[in-house]
């Protein structure tokens, strides 16, 4: 069971750790499978609803770039408030927690979350599918998601650099993969409109938007180091890598202070 969500700046927030997290998505999955869909039911699998329909649920890995895009963006905001999941992934979004009188327990990165979903997968036989990010990226992350996590399957990938017209097929493709999580890296917020806008039809049991975690995956853009992140400061290092990154940067003081502004006056 899911605890109540804290809101921060209008956004309803699960305070949970990423083991937590990766319980949420396991007991979701094992009732998918009680209903029928993805491979055969599993021995432990909860009983399905009498209504055996199945919405994909959808999974937000929340940094203060979102939430900070959402004060202006009612569309964004409410889609938010309906996702299925909504994890802080950024220390920003603990901070302002906290700067509202609400604690979460840890971050929960997106990155971290694929990561700590693989190893359970490849022990339950989850099914995998990743879409999204540069032609050949999402097949070098899988295979190295392989190499970590030995036996998980990958049931299909596909790049994010898909036009209109070119949207069904992609979406039959996961579908005829019915894979029980859907990674999706086409950018945020465009990665959680596409799995909004779709969650009827891609006939996976849950779907993540998990922004740049393949090119860190696939080994092209390295990670910053663990102890820039314990300093919080791994956007930092993203932004030295990668100077264009600047104007995105931008949305972090504007952040902090809306924060700021309603907690202190």
């Amino acid at each position: 069971m899911l605890p109540e969500r804290k809101e921060v700046l209008g956004v309803g927030v699960h305070p949970l750790t990423l083991s937590e997290a990766v319980a949420v998505i396991g007991g979701w999955i094992r009732e998918y499978r009680s209903c029928g869909k993805g491979t055969e039911k599993q021995a432990d699998a909860p009983e399905c609803s009498a209504d055996s329909s199945w919405v994909t649920r959808q999974v937000v890995t929340l940094n203060a770039e979102i939430l900070y895009h959402a004060q202006h963006d009612p569309r964004l905001r409410d889609l938010l408030n309906k996702a299925d999941l909504v994890v802080p992934d950024g220390y920003g979004v603990i901070w302002a927690g906290r700067r509202f009188g609400h604690r979460f327990p840890e971050q929960v990165a997106g990155i971290d979350l694929v990561s700590a979903l693989a190893a359970a997968g490849s022990a339950e036989g989850w099914r995998f599918f990743l879409l999204g990010a540069a032609a050949g990226v999402a097949e070098e992350a899988a295979a190295n998601l392989v190499k970590r996590a030995p036996g998980l399957q990958v049931v299909g990938t596909h790049h994010g650099y898909f036009s209109q017209d070119e949207e069904a097929t992609v979406l039959k493709k996961v579908r005829e993969a019915s894979p029980d999580i859907l990674l999706v890296a086409l950018g945020a917020p465009k990665q959680e409109f596409f799995i909004n806008r779709h969650k009827e039809r891609l006939g996976a049991c849950v779907a993540i938007g998990v922004g740049g975690s393949f090119d860190v995956l696939s080994g092209r853009v390295p990670r910053a180091p663990l102890f820039l992140r314990k300093l919080h400061l791994e956007w930092l290092y993203r932004i030295s890598r990668d100077p264009s990154r600047w104007g995105r940067a931008l949305a972090l003081p504007r952040f902090a202070w809306v924060v700021l502004r309603k907690t202190l006056f």
